[in-house]
This record gives C-alpha cells, structure tokens and sequence, in this order.
C-alpha cells in the first residue's frame, strides 16, 4: 500500500518539498547574513544574532542608502506606472482598432523583446549624451531619463501581454457601448480597463520587479551616489578593493525587497487572477 500511495501521490509531495527547498534556501540565507552578528557568510544560520548589520547599513555616511531607496521607488513606480498605462492604451489600440501596419507593428515589437538590454548599453548611453544637451531634465544621469530607458525595454512586452487579454473581451460589448453613443476614450477606460485590472496588475508587478533589479542600465546611465538606485548603491559594499561588506549587503537587500512583497501582498488576488486568465485565455 505504501508503495501505491507512493507512485500515486507521494512522489508529488516529494517533488514540491524539494522546490519549497530550493526557492526558500536563498530566502533564508540572505536573513541568515542580515542577522549574523560576524557577518559570516559560511554558515545557514548564524551562531549569534544581532542588528550591527543594520545599524552599519543605516549611519555609515558615504553609503546613503535611504537616498538609493528613495530613488529606486521614484524609478521603479515612474517606469512601472507608465508601462501599465501606456502599454494598455497600445494594447488597446492593436486589439479594437484597424489601421494600417498593425501586423507589422506587432511584428516589430515582437523582434525588438529578442534584444537583450545588455547589447543596448552603449548606443543608449551615446543617446542620452546627446539628449542631455538638448534636454538636461531627461539625459544622461537623470532619473527621468532611466524611467524612459525602462519604459522602452518593457513597454514591448506589456503590449503584447495586455494585447492577448484585450483579444479574450468580447468585442460585443465595445458594440454595445458605441450604439449607446460612449466613444473609443469611454469604453477603454470605463469598460476594458476594469475588465483588465487582473492583468494590469501583473504587468505592473513585472515592470517594477525588472526595474528594480536592474544593474547594468542603471551603472552606465547614473552618476554621483546621491543618484544611484539600490542595485547600484548596494554593489559599492562588496566591490571594495580590501574588504566586503557582505552582512550590510544583506541586510540592505531584504529591506529592499519590502515593497514587492508589500505590493505582491496588496495586489495577490488581482495577480493570481490575470496570471490564471492569461493562462485559460492566451
């Protein structure tokens, strides 16, 4: 019997078990050398626990990192509330309207997501020289301008996520809408848009996850600590040329990962909801 119970369901336990492990192990390792009262990154968990790395992480002056947090949230919800909006009104326009060079432009997009940033780096960097000259506000070194980097490299992806879901809403009810006199503005953003709110939220979390994580953009277009985001800020602890500083690394990294927790948290039914539709409706 246990042998049947085990090709039946068992192996299943075992299989989920094995990936708990594997997802949490990073988790538990990072809050592990947060804690560590030595800093010592050889063990799982640490002998003596304490706040030095915290307390290090916050009154260490050439380090300002509530000004690298501050400038992470600025970046990561400018990007990602300008992805969302004008990735749907995009999406909108390819699903409901025909115009010429639709499938082409859908084509383009397409291609353009095969890119990594990576192979960007210097020609954005060379466009951002020459904005600063004509517009100092969005050029090199600026936030505004890292927002419109972002807003490029996801905008793509975001059209073609929300595009598929506008495609699953029935095009009767716009139909509907327009005999009853509401304009194209009118059913977008008072019929679609709270349709699509499932799967807003998932391409904002994306959005912000992407930019918040992002180094190498980030490294190449940003200059003077005061400017630096978290993922750049944070590297100045383990690049230095005699020592690293691995326990206030990590505890910087947990307190940045708080607000994707806090809005994976806040908007978890929204993203479980259009991640499930997406995968019925795509």
């Amino acid at each position: 019997m246990r042998r049947g119970w085990f090709r039946r369901t068992g192996w299943r336990h075992l299989v989920g078990i094995v990936v708990v492990v594997l997802v949490l192990f990073p988790v538990v390792y990072v809050v592990g050398a947060a804690f560590s009262a030595t800093g010592d990154l050889t063990r799982l968990f640490p002998s003596r626990l304490s706040l030095q790395n915290f307390d290090t992480l916050m009154n260490t002056p050439r380090y300002p990192y509530w000004s690298w947090f501050r400038n992470s949230l600025v970046v990561c919800l400018g990007s990602a509330t300008l992805s969302v909006l004008l990735g749907a009104l995009s999406a909108y326009a390819f699903s409901r309207l025909r115009f010429k060079g639709r499938d082409l432009g859908m084509a383009t997009l397409l291609l353009f997501q095969i890119f990594p940033g990576m192979l960007l780096v210097v020609a954005l960097f060379l466009i951002m020289v020459q904005l600063k000259d004509l517009l100092p506000a969005i050029g090199l070194g600026t936030h505004a301008g890292l927002i419109l980097v972002y807003l490029g490299t996801s905008l793509g992806g975001n059209i073609w996520l929300l595009k598929g879901f506008f495609d699953s809403i029935p095009k009767e009810l716009d139909e509907s809408a327009l005999v009853d006199g509401a304009s194209h503005t009118q059913i977008f953003f008072l019929i679609l848009l709270p349709l699509a709110r499932p799967m807003l939220a998932v391409a904002a979390l994306l959005s912000t996850i992407a930019a918040l994580n992002d180094f190498v953009l980030a490294s190449a277009l940003l200059s003077g600590a005061e400017r630096w985001t978290l993922a750049v800020g944070l590297y100045q602890f383990v690049n230095a040329q005699y020592a690293q500083f691995w326990g206030p690394f990590a505890a910087g990294a947990l307190i940045a990962a708080t607000p994707v927790v806090v809005m994976f948290l806040v908007l978890q039914k929204a993203i479980v909801s259009g991640l499930t539709q997406g995968s019925l409706k795509g």
